[in-house]
């Protein structure tokens, strides 16, 4: 099966990188938007020494795909979470603790990984602010009583997000999806334990608050993601994002970090094997 010229976004897709000098993965992605079959896109990745993927369920049919991607795929692992802007469509659908209950039937699954994304957007109006805290706060308890690390998504919601997770109690582990904040947020969530994933904005010239918190966070804390079919790094931005990608961000780390590609590549690995492992 040939790859589609263009995604359901009407994006050509990116070139495929330079392979890295080491094997590293993706933390992040969406395999069931991202353009062309799975096998090929894996395949991809893998060229680029890309050897394993997170994909995201972000409501229960993309939770159940997610699933079943990761048994299917053996370099692929799964995150499964009701995303925040989903939080009213789910409440609309079926009572919110049969949902949570389903929920936690799949992220009991040996190749779900996380719980996530979960967290808060104040960008959109999708759903009542009130809405998804409530359904932050029962992913936070998801994540303690499975032992499984928590996925945080995190638009324009800073300081909610840390009270909750202050609140509520953090579980042992907690990853800040696409991390969007300043140097002075990385230095908070470092302080609290938490790990921060960088995608392609980091890439961005117009993001250098990105690249100060990636630089104030210590490397055994970070991640690197490309939130595929999203987000593509520079220099494909505005092509149709693959995990292949995240070969630029994790350079782009690199840089930031004064750290041999390798190296970064070696540490980021070790962090997955304790975060999401063992692989």
């Amino acid at each position: 099966m040939t790859t589609p010229v263009r995604d359901q976004y009407g994006r050509p897709p990116a070139a495929d990188p330079e392979p890295l000098p080491a094997s590293a993965f993706d933390s992040h992605c969406h395999l069931d938007l991202v353009l062309g079959p799975v096998a090929d896109v894996l395949d991809r990745a893998a060229a680029a020494r890309i050897t394993r993927v997170v994909t995201v369920g972000t409501d229960l049919p993309s939770c159940y795909t997610a699933v079943t991607t990761a048994a299917d795929h053996d370099p692929v692992y799964a995150a499964l979470a009701i995303h925040p802007n989903e939080t009213a469509r789910a409440d609309g659908d079926a009572p919110r603790a049969g949902v949570m209950q389903e929920l936690a039937e799949l992220v009991a699954l040996p190749q779900v990984r996380a719980v996530g994304e979960t967290g808060l957007d104040y960008y959109w109006d999708d759903a009542p602010h009130d809405v998804q805290q409530d359904w932050f706060r029962a992913h936070i308890a998801l994540a303690k009583q499975v032992g499984k690390p928590l996925m945080i998504h995190d638009r324009d919601a800073h300081e909610d997000i840390l009270r909750i997770l202050a609140e509520e109690g953090a579980p042992e582990t907690v990853i800040f999806h696409c991390f969007s904040g300043d140097a002075e947020l990385a230095k908070r969530c470092v302080d609290a334990g938490y790990l921060l994933s960088f995608a392609g904005v980091l890439t961005f010239g117009n993001a250098p608050q990105l690249r100060e918190a990636a630089a104030v966070t210590p490397p055994g804390q970070l991640l690197a993601e490309t939130d595929a079919p999203f987000l593509t790094p520079v220099p494909n931005r505005g092509k149709s994002n693959s995990p292949a990608q995240v070969a630029h961000t994790i350079r782009a780390l690199a840089a930031i970090k004064q750290l041999d590609v390798a190296e970064l590549c070696a540490i980021l690995e070790a962090t997955g094997q304790r975060v999401f492992g063992p692989w």
